[in-house]
């Protein structure tokens, strides 16, 4: 495994925000501009791009590495899984971006999905749970919680959507597009996280500038769900993970480690911010942003770039867990 020398990010700096209204709930003011633009709706939680240390933001640096994530009373995904939109009619005409094609990055995410369920790596979050009070810090010391569970084959069949994307899609153009896949795909699934690829070059404003891609949640019918945005990772190029843990060979690197941040966030959070935050607002995935740990795991027969998350258990990140 080849790694990079990284320099040790304030992990505040890195951390996701969880919008609401017109102001930043439990994070720093780095991206406050953002929050007051309106481009976010409620319950929306960011992860910053890469380098995230300069945006400023030190207020919280050393209480966020080292608090504990909190339970606010609400839903984990207790089955987790996974559904893919692959929004756009580039996709299915195909395009090139360095080189790669994006049946490429299809295949690398597709592979990554397919197999994270069952894996070590994901193992780390069956230690949070629902079914307990706010506060709650030790799913053990709750009877009758209610936790995560880690099974194999949680990627559901992904699907093309031939709708036409926006050059610049909105939030509210996102959230449609994450109704579309879950109705494409059958009955709403509440355990279920409806991730929405866009292709290169078509992006809502922000990204690789502000942020990477973000987790949120909607209502369709009078139930909630839970979806994730997922721009062209290479667009952004380091700013989002672009060769982060592989110097070479990494071109895919920020589609797991941004996608793989959002999809452990989701189980544990899936309706910004009822379920597991610390006190800051940050999520499990944010306390181990951008980290130093990051590395390859392997999955099926192939190798994936991912960062740690955070275990309360040990209380810091981990990169696996039994």
């Amino acid at each position: 495994m080849h790694r990079r020398t990284r320099p040790l990010l304030s992990l505040m700096a890195a951390l996701s925000l969880v919008f609401a209204g017109s102001g930043v709930v439990g994070a720093s003011s780095a991206m406050s501009a953002s929050a007051s633009s309106g481009a976010f709706s409620a319950g929306t939680e960011v992860m910053p791009i890469y380098g995230g240390d300069r945006l400023h933001a030190t207020k919280f640096s050393r209480t966020v590495r080292t608090n504990n994530l909190l339970s606010n009373g609400g839903a984990v995904q207790v089955t987790p899984k996974v559904y893919i939109s692959w929004w756009g009619p580039e996709w299915a005409k195909g395009f090139t971006t360095g080189g790669y094609t994006s049946v490429q990055a299809q295949t690398y995410n597709v592979g990554f999905f397919n197999n994270v369920g069952g894996s070590g790596w994901n193992n780390v979050v069956k230690q949070y749970c629902k079914n307990v009070p706010r506060g709650t810090q030790f799913c053990s010391t709750v009877s009758g919680a209610v936790y995560i569970t880690n099974p194999a084959g949680q990627l559901g069949d992904p699907w093309n959507d031939p709708t036409s994307v926006p050059s610049s899609p909105t939030q509210n153009d996102i959230a449609a597009a994450a109704i579309r896949l879950q109705q494409h795909v059958g009955a709403l699934d509440p355990n279920a996280t409806y991730m929405v690829f866009t292709p290169s070059g078509k992006s809502m404003s922000g990204f690789g500038t502000q942020w990477c891609a973000w987790h949120s949640w909607t209502t369709t019918n009078g139930s909630q769900l839970a979806y994730a945005y997922i721009p062209y990772m290479p667009d952004a190029g380091t700013s989002c993970g672009r060769n982060f843990v592989n110097a070479t060979n990494g071109w895919f690197d920020g589609f797991s480690v941004v996608a793989g941040h959002e999809y452990s966030e989701a189980e544990t959070d899936p309706f910004p911010s009822a379920g597991w935050v610390d006190r800051y607002g940050a999520e499990n995935a944010d306390k181990c942003a951008w980290s130093s740990s990051s590395g390859n795991i392997s999955l099926g027969s192939q190798s994936y770039a991912v960062q740690p998350a955070w275990s309360n258990s040990i209380k810091g990140c981990a990169m696996s867990a039994a």
